[in-house]
């Protein structure tokens, strides 16, 4: 079975684009071209970047999901490597989770502080977001962009 990128992309459900990206990245290997030059790609590929949909569906980085597809291809190595690193991941979406805890708990008192129908002068959520009060900052890791 040779697939267009294209045929490839529908195939796994990506964008054309995606399938470029992870070529240029060194998730794809490079395709297999026809005699006039189009590249081809086989069951291998639509495999493999199933695997990497999968891996960021579960929150896995590009880098740690690149990571499991080198233990992957090791067929012969115990697993141990591959559970190291789903306990690690499993730990950081665990932190996340109790940051998210936290900034829900921060606005369900902003929210809950709000008194419907009132001005916005003294508003208490926009009075929050206006001042650094370390008690409306409960989340420990500050990933906002600025």
């Amino acid at each position: 079975m040779a697939l267009t990128r294209s045929a490839l992309a529908r195939a796994v459900g990506v964008a054309p684009s995606a399938v470029r990206y992870y070529e240029r990245v060194g998730v794809l290997p490079e395709p297999a071209r026809t005699a006039k030059g189009y590249r081809v790609y086989g069951p291998e590929d639509v495999d493999r970047l199933r695997f990497v949909r999968r891996a960021q569906d579960l929150g896995f980085t590009l880098a740690e999901t690149t990571g499991l597809l080198d233990l992957a291809v090791s067929a012969g190595d115990p697993c141990d490597g591959v559970r190291a690193r789903a306990e690690a991941h499993r730990d950081d979406v665990a932190a996340k989770v109790r940051d998210l805890e936290r900034i829900r708990e921060t606005l369900d008192t902003l929210i809950a502080a709000c008194h419907d129908h009132a001005p916005t002068a003294p508003c208490p959520i926009l009075d929050a977001l206006r001042h650094d009060d370390d008690s409306t900052d409960d989340h420990p890791t500050d990933q906002r962009s600025a």
